[in-house]
C-alpha cells in the first residue's frame, strides 16, 4: 500500500529547478491537505515549510504516518528572510509522528548544530547529506537521487512502524 504524500515546498515556491518540483505538485494548505486524505499522509517538507509542519504539529489533531523535513532554517539566522517572521520560534515539543531531517553540511540558513538541536528537540533523526548548500534549485542536484533514497528508506520505515503499532 503506498502512503499519500503531501510536499511543502519553503518560502516562495521552489521553482522549476527545485527537487520538489520534480518530484510532486504544490499543495496549497497542509491542514486542508491532510484532512482531505483518506489515510495518514507522508509529509515532505522543505526549508520554511519544516517550520510550518513544527507549528502545525503543535497546534493540529491530524494524524500523518511522518515528515522528511529538508533544510530546517535556523530563524535567528542572519539571511533568515523577514517575511519569515511568523514561522519563527518553532515549537521545541517533540513531532508526535516520525521525522527525519536532512541537512547540509553549508547550508547558509541553517548550521548543522541547529539542525542536531531541532532532530533532538522533534525526537527526529538526521541524515547529513553533504555539501549542497540549502538543498534546493541552485544545488545543482536537479530531481536528487540521494534524497529519493532517504525518503524511501524513510517511508519504509514509517510503514514498519505502523505495522508494529496495528
Amino acid at each position: 500500500m503506498t502512503s499519500t504524500i503531501i510536499v511543502l515546498p519553503g518560502i516562495g515556491g521552489s521553482g522549476p529547478n527545485h527537487w520538489q518540483t520534480h518530484w510532486e505538485d504544490w499543495i496549497a494548505a497542509l491542514d486542508n491537505a491532510v484532512s482531505e486524505t483518506e489515510e495518514p499522509p507522508l509529509l515532505i517538507a522543505h526549508s520554511l515549510a519544516c517550520l510550518l509542519v513544527a507549528h502545525w504539529a503543535a497546534r493540529s489533531a491530524r494524524q500523518v504516518c511522518g515528515a522528511f523535513l529538508v533544510s530546517v532554517p535556523d530563524p535567528l539566522c542572519a539571511i533568515f528572510p523577514s517575511e519569515a517572521a511568523t514561522f519563527s520560534d518553532p515549537p521545541e515539543l517533540p513531532l508526535p509522528f516520525p521525522s527525519l531531517i536532512v541537512a547540509s553540511d553549508n547550508d547558509p540558513y541553517g548550521s548543522l548544530e541547529y539542525a542536531t538541536r531541532r532532530a533532538q528537540q522533534w525526537n527526529g533523526g538526521l541524515v547529513i547529506a553533504g555539501a549542497l548548500g540549502h538543498i534546493n534549485g541552485n544545488s545543482g542536484i536537479e530531481n536528487w537521487p540521494q534524497g529519493a533514497m532517504l525518503l524511501e528508506a524513510f517511508q519504509a520505515g514509517t510503514k514498519k512502524q505502523a505495522m508494529t503499532v496495528k
